[in-house]
């Protein structure tokens, strides 16, 4: 998302100048790729450029092809095989076959308002992109974008029926298994892959605490690009350090963070009592990873307290606490323990247990 919003900013800037761009888009990954299926740069005739395809080895050839996409207002999709001898990256870190989708942006596309949707809100959005195509047709031509409607459960300006009636049944697969994937369409004498793009909301994270060891937590959530909400008393932190807080919750109003299962929370006050607290209000919650910083000890108080009570969590519940939080890197200082925390964060929001990866059997990254 962060990569998106950046080139929404840098074509918005442009915007007036009357320069001419292309988006070159990742559509396709056999084997070792530095970047997956989805990844985007913003490039301008000027050779201006934002985001990236890989990291770094594919960008310059994808820059220049760009150019001449624009030149001639074609889209083209470039294939570049990292593997073979002399190909562009060969070498540096990638081996592997990625397909490029360079589409010239013209004054009536779609694609940037296609892309604008989905950092309007915190949604699940969806983009069907045509990617390979055995003849020209007006209905649907290469390099052509359709948003998907969840609220109408449409495919906004397909015309071709057929075409229309397939991605709509397979972007519900793509919804429910939350991973992007191309498919291939026949019918008749038409023969079309599509790439359905899932495009998920940032992730957010909900810190409640109001010491000095939040500045580093908000750094991190500020580089990572993070939607973020802060709950405590905030005339005991400096306001300079909170510019990249989009939402501030006195802890002595009412109102409090929206949460849902793209959040993470941390409870960081330092008072027993108030982490106490806050954790049998969150953990009705369906955030899916809630931190409780401090020794195990301190939890385990807090359990036998609530079980006093009568209040017992689910193993559910309990699964969802992380306490200790934070991953076991040594970390000792409040810097060094924020980047413990969003590795295990990170982790668990991924679906992944973190680890290191020279001990992983099988790719890096997930495969269709």
């Amino acid at each position: 998302m962060k990569e998106i919003k950046s080139i929404l900013q840098l074509y918005n800037s442009f915007k007036k100048s009357g320069e001419k761009c292309a988006i070159a888009q990742v559509v396709r990954v056999e084997e070792s790729s530095y970047r997956r299926e989805g990844a985007r740069m913003l490039v301008f005739e000027s050779g201006v450029f934002e985001g990236g395809i890989s990291g770094g080895c594919l960008e310059g050839d994808a820059l220049k092809r760009s150019q001449i996409a624009i030149l001639k207002q074609q889209p083209s999709i470039v294939t570049y095989d990292t593997s073979k001898e002399n190909e562009i990256g060969v070498g540096l870190g990638c081996n592997g076959i990625i397909d490029v989708l360079i589409s010239p942006i013209s004054d009536n596309s779609a694609t940037l308002n296609m892309l604008q949707k989905c950092v309007s809100d915190r949604d699940f959005h969806v983009i069907s992109t045509v990617t390979a195509l055995n003849a020209e047709l007006d209905a649907i031509p290469l390099g052509r974008s359709f948003y998907y409607d969840r609220d109408s459960a449409s495919l906004e300006d397909c015309q071709h029926d057929g075409l229309r009636i397939f991605l709509q049944k397979k972007i519900q697969e793509v919804l429910e298994n939350q991973k992007s994937k191309t498919y291939h369409f026949e019918e008749e004498r038409v023969k079309a892959s599509v790439f359905i793009e899932m495009i998920p909301p940032q992730f957010h994270l909900a810190v409640y605490g109001d010491n000095y060891d939040v500045y580093p937590i908000l750094e991190m959530a500020k580089l990572m690009d993070w939607d973020v909400s802060l709950v405590g008393n905030v005339q005991k932190l400096k306001k300079e350090n909170l510019q990249s807080v989009k939402n501030i919750y006195p802890s002595d109003l009412e109102e409090r963070p929206k949460l849902d299962k793209r959040t993470a929370i941390i409870l960081m006050a330092h008072d027993y009592k108030t982490d106490y607290n806050n954790l049998q209000q969150l953990i009705k919650t369906p955030v899916p990873y809630i931190a409780s910083l401090g020794p195990r000890k301190r939890f385990d108080k807090m359990i036998t307290e609530f079980e006093s009570t009568g209040i017992k969590f689910s193993k559910e519940e309990l699964n969802r606490i992380y306490a200790p939080c934070g991953l076991e890197i040594g970390a000792k200082t409040p810097e060094e323990i924020a980047v413990s925390l969003f590795s295990e964060v990170l982790a668990v929001l991924s679906g992944k247990v973190g680890g290191m990866l020279r001990e992983k059997s099988g790719p890096i990254h997930d495969r269709n």
